[in-house]
């Protein structure tokens, strides 16, 4: 169905002369012929802030076509939108939607329409992807006129709600995209011409400081200063003042102001700190700013460390031609100047990008990718789904033409077509399951990197290439999956670790969380190369010379004399391992594992000195492993016999995370967790003689209905946990796991003192292989914010 082109006057007298004589209402036709067959649709807005609270207006006008009864119509939206969920329950909260009619003016002779109501409902995935979240309008009892309206409400404020919360993220064009099923019989057409709205940063709220954690003596490195608002979007430049200090200990080395840009993004490169002064801290701040607070960031200095300097790469990176956010050369862009990082993988899913745009995508690598300042990579991301093996990232590590979509005999080596671009409505079939993937590069490995992943389409580990997938990706802004390096590692698998942003929403280089699918921060993958070019990055990623961290510019490094993580090599009786964790926030935990599970681990706050006073509660996990896998929190703390003299947060990823006092002896809180965690410190005078209740409950993903109501993980929809301070102070910690994806609550004391911001040391491990012919050993930490690290694992033979 397409729109027609009005008929002219005299045209429609010489259907009249035709016809002969017959009944018709009077100008009808011609009032018809001039609109669109399916009708048009306007907004309210054009510009909104991201995180903003609105009431969005959709008028749609029906077109020529009318709408039968039992029509639909609907206004849909990408599925990594995270704005808020819209309900139809309680018209004075937030997000509520309505619908009504309109009808339009009647000619003379024309009979009113008999729609007798609209229903109105959401459905998160009521389309097609990429444009799978729609608001749903059914056409009860009736049929509408060409020209009536159906006029929808996102964030009705008439009942006394305070509007909807747009999406946090900002996006140059973001789109509703309407459809109409004219006839009633599901079968669905787009209303020409989406809604296009630009999706702006707000006022600056912090300035985020990104660059290098570590650098041998006299190596120049850039630190990259960038102003964010409180959802953590690059703010638009205003040639803002940047104070920045550099202390290499307690001695003043660097102290200089520098003015952001006019135009662009608020953000800038400083290249010139000392790199001979020894280890540095930096102090920044934006002196015409009250509302943003200082930042603080480490860079180490030593001449042992195994790299020029930290190299940190975001291998998973989605643009808007498949199911991201903004362009790629944006992304690209966003990584370099805000992440601040080295290494990009523009990233397509293979059945959804088309040849054109793949080629657009590849055009823009090649333009960025600039030896000794950023490195660029071209990204297949195999969708297949969990029966086949799981989602695979394949990077293209030379400079060669990669081989897709096509290779040279002309075969195509995506998992299969299907995107909403695509000719027909049949499958046409390619690489499935994933050995027919490894089949497509097993002929040149060394140009490949295959990457499996969590992500949507998990990942399943009954499968392995040894050489072809070096690296499993743990980490990502899906969440937290330590779990999944531990699958492999006790199935014998030689892979090291990666951590990657999979970003949707256009922020790349571990980009700050949102609400919803994509709920913490996008995962970074350290690595430890000669130099900053693709034959180098490429060849330290496949010997697994890497770690991995939730987003942070944190490191970890493992030596055994002349091995580093990553390595396969045979020892002859114990073997030390010498380790060196490197922070921002202060590592709390610390630990070592093997096939076995945990090997080692140390407890700083136990280390320094447990608090009498100071404990923490601390809940996350995730309920299952696969896409909608995030856990909804909601529960009280409630202290009896002592006084709550003071209450802090960590771990939270957004304002819509919070803890509260709700009464003299009770903290609330709400949040939720991905397989990480989040956690509540509490200050609490007399805590021997004290009872801590914790109770609460555990909601999950709704796809369809109601979201004010609760919809409980049916495995632990509840949570009720009671202990003595007496029985803390005595044990320093206890646990309570709830089952899902480790769930988990733990009460936990905690030292006063500052935790170390590095933390180095040796580890012994006794000879002895596993059946599988060696001992792999990694390490990981945690720090005070939850960020996390993992090492590659050393794969020691024992002889």
């Amino acid at each position: 169905m397409t729109t027609q082109d009005p008929a002219a006057a005299d045209d429609y007298a010489l259907l009249r002369d035709k016809l002969g004589l017959h009944y018709a209402p009077q100008g009808l036709y011609l009032k018809n012929k001039k609109l669109p067959f399916v009708g048009s649709v306007a907004c309210n807005v054009e510009r909104v802030e991201a995180g903003s609270w609105h009431e969005i207006v959709l008028d749609y006008e029906v077109g020529a076509s009318g709408l039968a009864d039992g029509a639909w119509f609907k206004a849909t939206f990408k599925f990594y939108s995270d704005w808020a969920i819209f309900q139809t329950s309680d018209p004075t909260a937030a997000n509520f939607i309505s619908a009504e009619y309109q009808a339009g003016p009647l000619v003379p002779g024309q009979s009113p329409a008999t729609v007798q109501s609209l229903s109105v409902r959401f459905d998160q995935k009521g389309h097609e992807r990429p444009f799978q979240k729609a608001v749903i309008v059914d056409i009860v009892d009736g049929y509408l006129n060409a020209g009536d309206h159906i006029i929808i409400r996102l964030g009705d404020r008439r009942g006394g709600g305070p509007g909807t919360r747009v999406q946090t993220f900002v996006e140059d064009q973001f789109r509703f995209r309407c459809y109409v099923d004219p006839l009633g019989t599901s079968r669905f057409v787009p209303v020409p011409g989406d809604i296009v709205i630009d999706v702006a940063a707000g006022a600056p709220a912090r300035l985020l400081v990104n660059g290098p954690r570590f650098a041998r003596p006299g190596q120049e490195y850039a630190v990259r200063f960038s102003l964010q608002d409180r959802w953590g979007n690059a703010c638009k430049a205003n040639g803002e003042t940047l104070h920045l200090q550099a202390y290499a200990g307690d001695r003043l080395v660097y102290d200089k102001q520098h003015t952001l840009p006019e135009k662009g993004w608020a953000s800038t490169g400083v290249q010139d700190l000392p790199t001979d002064k020894g280890s540095l801290r930096l102090l920044a701040g934006a002196p015409g700013l009250r509302d943003v607070s200082l930042a603080t960031a480490l860079i180490s200095v030593d001449p042992s460390f195994p790299a020029v300097r930290s190299f940190y790469a975001d291998l998973h990176v989605h643009a808007h031609d498949t199911v991201g956010t903004n362009s790629p050369a944006y992304n690209a862009a966003y990584a370099r100047d805000i992440g601040g990082i080295d290494v990009l993988g523009y990233t397509a899913n293979d059945f959804q990008i088309t040849d054109e745009n793949w080629q657009l995508g590849v055009a823009t690598v090649e333009e960025f990718n600039q030896p000794g300042t950023f490195v660029c990579y071209p990204v297949q991301e195999w969708c297949g789904s969990s029966t086949a093996g799981g989602d695979h990232n394949v990077v293209f590590l030379d400079d060669g033409k990669p081989g897709f979509p096509y290779n040279q005999r002309g075969e195509h080596n995506r998992t299969f077509v299907w995107n909403e671009d695509m000719k027909g409505s049949a499958v046409k079939l390619g690489r499935w399951p994933v050995e027919e993937l490894w089949a497509a590069y097993i002929d040149a490995p060394e140009q490949h990197l295959i990457m499996p992943h969590v992500g949507g389409r998990r990942y399943i580990p009954d499968w392995h290439h040894p050489e072809l997938e070096r690296l499993v990706e743990i980490a990502s802004s899906w969440g937290h999956f330590g779990w999944l390096y531990q699958d492999v590692i006790q199935r014998g698998y030689q892979i090291g670790v990666a951590a990657s942003g999979d970003e949707h929403r256009g922020r790349p280089g571990g980009g700050p969380p949102g609400t919803q699918v994509f709920g913490v921060h996008g995962g970074l993958t350290g690595v430890i190369a000669e130099q900053l070019d693709r034959r180098s990055i490429g060849r330290a990623l496949r010997a697994r010379h890497t770690w991995a961290t939730t987003g942070e510019h944190t490191a970890l490094l493992v030596r055994s004399g002349d091995h580093i993580q990553g390595d396969s090599f045979s020892h002859r009786g114990d073997v030390t391992l010498d380790y060196r964790f490197l922070g921002q926030a202060g590592w709390e935990e610390i630990a070592a594992y093997d096939h076995n599970g945990l090997l080692w681990q140390r407890n700083l706050h136990e280390e320094l000195g447990y608090s009498d006073r100071l404990i923490r509660l601390r809940w996350g996990g995730a309920r299952i492993p696969d896409r909608y896998r995030w856990a909804v929190w909601k529960g009280s703390i409630t202290i009896r016999n002592g006084t709550i003299n003071r209450v802090q947060s960590h771990g939270f990823e957004h304002s819509e995370e919070v803890c509260w006092r709700s009464g003299p002896t009770e903290i609330s809180f709400r949040s939720d967790t991905y397989g990480d965690a989040d956690s509540v410190e509490i200050d609490v005078s007399n805590l021997r003689n004290c009872i801590i209740t914790v109770q609460g409950t555990i909601d999950s993903f709704v796809k369809v209905g109601d979201p004010l109501k609760p919809n409980p993980f049916v495995h632990q929809p509840d949570f009720h946990w009671q202990i003595s301070g007496a029985e803390l102070l005595e044990q320093g910690g206890l646990k309570l796991d709830l089952g899902g994806t480790e769930l988990f609550l733990a009460l936990e004391r905690l030292t006063e003192k500052t935790l170390p911001a590095e933390v180095e040391g040796s580890l012994q491990v006794a000879a002895g292989n596993a059946v599988f012919g060696h001992r792999p050993v990694y390490f990981t930490g945690r720090q005070r914010d939850d960020s996390k690290v993992w090492s590659s694992a050393n794969f020691i033979r024992f002889e």
